[in-house]
């Protein structure tokens, strides 16, 4: 059965982005000819979105009782496009008879662009769908016009029923919340990772052993606008990884990691930062027990650059998969609200998706009490860490007041203004012929250059009147110059603070 969607569809405003509702597609009333040859039911929608469509398009689909399999397959054209100017693309996924309220109870599953079918049964899905009941009523088919040519978004969605009893739900089985750990100690995670389950083309088995082998002690799975690969990771984890949940919500205006939710949490994505939206999802992922960290905020994919601000942060991605400007504009944008009293704590994640891609570069390198869910996230929101290349580059950076009291990374020194104060900067690993180079809120106030064997150390005197925090830097040799070398590690800063030295009877 085809349907035109021009002459059927409705404007809605559903309290999500503004969405064009189409005509129900019905199992009320089977034909002949929607009968596929092992009697399942099945119905073919056509229509054409056109360009400054809205973000989502629902598609109604009534199911009837009995239903034990709904699958969905779609297609759409890609017709050349003049220079310059973005072709088709177009998302999708699937919302049950709970509805597609903004952060609401009906989401089943998203497959972005990465998939032309999917299925969803009691027992099972397509990785990035939630198995379930199949209960009767009227279930949503998304569709994400992400970019629309100039002639339109010609599209094909085909919907099949398959019926009868269902098969037992399984129940999910999730990662354990601590490992052995080596107590109070610097542990190695990559926190933005992508498998089978969004758009990556590993399965967790395989990245969780690829994280092993790049010398990590914990991992998150964070794929893009779903949670079902929650139940995925239990059989993964052991006494030496520990395994964080999370999603990667990705928006039209940027996107941004819900790292360590609790499992099973689910966060919307669906809106723009001109909606005024953003708060109320970060107070959802804080409520579960999870870090709200822009990925990658100066991308420039399509949609990738973060727009929403940073005063709902706990974190920021400052560096994302090998080192690339964007990174670099990311560091000085991040050193920037440093300097005007803005401490937002930087970390560093792959973003791994599919060979060649490395896990672990970067890894975020935290000090945690022990190796769980809750150390790992209070060591990362506190700024207790520094970001490295790769496991092989290992840093250690204080500040020394002259009476020997020290502050490590994230936390503060106050001392009298004028007081010497040492930084200490200790690297293995470093490049050689490389830089190190300390960095206050002026600028990069003090410089050496790395040997590359053994351990490079830096010693420098500052005081709080001259430099109200400091961190370091460990660069590889320059190669485009004035630009500097590319990042081996970063670490967050050590800040100080002043007191005046009263004189007796003064207040």
């Amino acid at each position: 059965m085809g349907m035109t969607d021009t002459t059927r569809r409705a404007l809605l405003m559903t309290g999500a982005a503004t969405a064009f509702t189409l005509g129900t597609v019905s199992f009320a009333h089977a034909a002949d000819g929607d009968t596929t040859a092992d009697g399942a039911l099945t119905r073919t929608v056509r229509g054409t979105l056109p360009p400054g469509s809205p973000d989502f398009v629902y598609l109604p689909v009534e199911l009837p009782h009995g239903v034990r399999e709904l699958h969905v397959a779609y297609a759409y054209e890609r017709p050349a496009v003049p220079a310059g100017t973005q072709g088709n693309a177009l998302d999708i996924g699937l919302f049950d008879q709970r509805g597609t309220a903004l952060g609401g109870n009906g989401f089943r599953g998203w497959s972005g662009g990465a998939r032309k079918e999917f299925f969803v049964r009691t027992d099972d899905a397509t990785p990035g769908y939630v198995a379930g009941p199949l209960r009767a009523g009227t279930w949503y088919v998304a569709l994400g016009p992400y970019t629309v040519a100039p002639q339109g978004l010609a599209y094909t969605v085909t919907i099949t029923l398959r019926l009868g009893p269902s098969a037992p739900a399984v129940r999910p089985a999730y990662p354990p919340e601590r490992a052995r750990g080596r107590g109070r100690n610097w542990y190695r995670g990559d926190c933005h990772l992508h498998t089978v389950y969004s758009d990556g083309r590993r399965t967790p088995a395989e990245v969780a052993a690829l994280a092993r082998a790049a010398g990590l002690d914990f991992l998150a799975g964070t794929e893009h606008n779903t949670h079902a690969g929650h139940g995925a990771w239990a059989e993964h984890a052991g006494d030496d990884l520990l395994i964080l949940l999370g999603e990667e919500v990705t928006t039209r205006n940027g996107h941004v990691l819900a790292l360590g939710t609790a499992p099973g949490t689910f966060v919307d994505w669906r809106y723009r930062a001109r909606e005024n939206r953003f708060g109320r999802f970060a107070r959802e992922i804080r409520r579960a027990g999870g870090l709200v960290v822009p990925a990658h905020p100066q991308a420039t994919c399509i949609g990738c650059a973060w727009k929403f601000g940073f005063g709902d942060a706990d974190a920021v991605e400052v560096w994302n998969g090998p080192y690339t400007p964007d990174d670099e504009v990311a560091l000085a944008g991040w050193d920037g609200a440093l300097a005007q009293g803005r401490f937002t704590p930087a970390m560093g994640n792959s973003d791994a998706h599919r060979d060649p891609d490395r896990v672990g570069t970067p890894q975020t390198v935290v000090l945690a009490d022990e190796l769980s869910r809750a150390a790992i996230l209070d060591g990362l929101r506190a700024g207790r860490s520094y970001v490295a290349e790769s496991s092989a580059v290992s840093v250690d950076f204080t500040l020394t007041d002259a009476q020997g009291r020290s502050a490590g990374l994230g936390e503060r020194l106050v001392v009298p203004p004028d007081e010497p104060v040492t930084a200490r900067l200790r690297v293995t690993g470093a490049p050689a012929g490389g830089s190190l180079r300390l960095v206050t809120d002026q600028g990069v106030l003090h410089t050496a250059q790395s040997t590359g064997t053994g351990v490079d150390s830096v010693d420098w005197t500052t005081t709080a009147a001259y430099a109200t925090y400091v961190r370091a830097e460990v660069r590889h040799p320059v190669t485009a110059p004035p630009l500097p070398g590319a990042l081996a590690a970063f670490t967050n800063p050590v800040f100080l603070s002043f007191v005046e030295e009263l004189t007796p009877g003064t207040r």
